[in-house]
């Protein structure tokens, strides 16, 4: 009876057997995959501007209203001519909104503090190029229209001119395989210290692209910053 039995047990303990390794095989294979590294690899470039635009704006005060419009609109078009003069073409350089202040409508004006002009009218203009040089030259030029009572005023302080960079998709694959490419190499750089080699791309995820100004006195020069994330797997 006991030999009957013997040839069964002996395929079930073998089985057992089997079963047993490749489970530890697995749970080995399965230890090694966990082991992983994660890395970022940066990738920077300085990119001129492709796109300036210039917000601006001329004032004027008066006590005669008919005579107030006569003026802006004079300086308006003597602005327009300086600016066409200088390069641009109509669709470059478009005049704004133009508005009126009265004094006596302000219900904060002290009555007692007097006052040279009653109304005070402002035209606002927007200058939009391409041509960077040439905005740059135009503006080294704008002083002389003081010889026909037009001053200029940066419509906004903290930004006079703004400066931009509309090309990145010209730059980003690139700079995406650069950024993975010295991702890769700080992750081989890891893995020689720990005595391990680097395998294959368990996850990678794309930073988001950051546009700068180089510094606060060239803003014509962008800086273009990407910061890619991947995690590699580690084998001995």
């Amino acid at each position: 009876m006991n030999s009957k039995l013997s040839i069964p047990s002996a395929i079930l303990a073998l089985g057992l057997v089997v079963l047993g390794y490749q489970v530890s095989h697995v749970l080995v294979k399965g230890k090694q995959l966990d082991r992983e590294v994660s890395v970022k690899g940066l990738a920077e470039r300085e990119m001129p501007a492709d796109l300036a635009v210039w917000p601006m704006q001329i004032s004027y005060g008066g006590n005669d209203l008919s005579a107030l419009q006569k003026t802006l609109d004079r300086a308006a078009t003597e602005l327009q001519t300086f600016f066409k003069e200088q390069g641009f073409n109509a669709d470059e350089i478009s005049r704004g909104t133009t508005n009126i202040l009265d004094a006596n409508a302000d219900p904060y004006r002290d009555p007692q503090q007097g006052r040279i002009n009653r109304y005070k009218a402002t035209a606002d203009f927007t200058l939009r190029t391409s041509d960077i040089a040439k905005l740059e030259r135009t503006v080294a030029a704008a002083p002389s229209l003081i010889k026909k009572d037009i001053i200029i005023s940066n419509k906004n302080t903290w930004m006079p001119i703004e400066y931009l960079f509309t090309k990145l998709n010209t730059v980003k694959p690139e700079m995406v395989e650069e950024a993975n490419k010295n991702a890769r190499i700080v992750a081989e750089k890891f893995a020689q210290d720990s005595g391990s080699k680097v395998g294959k791309i368990k996850t990678a995820r794309q930073g988001m692209f950051s546009i700068n100004n180089r510094d606060q006195y060239t803003p014509q020069i962008k800086v273009i910053r990407v910061v890619n994330t991947v995690d590699y797997y580690l084998l001995d």
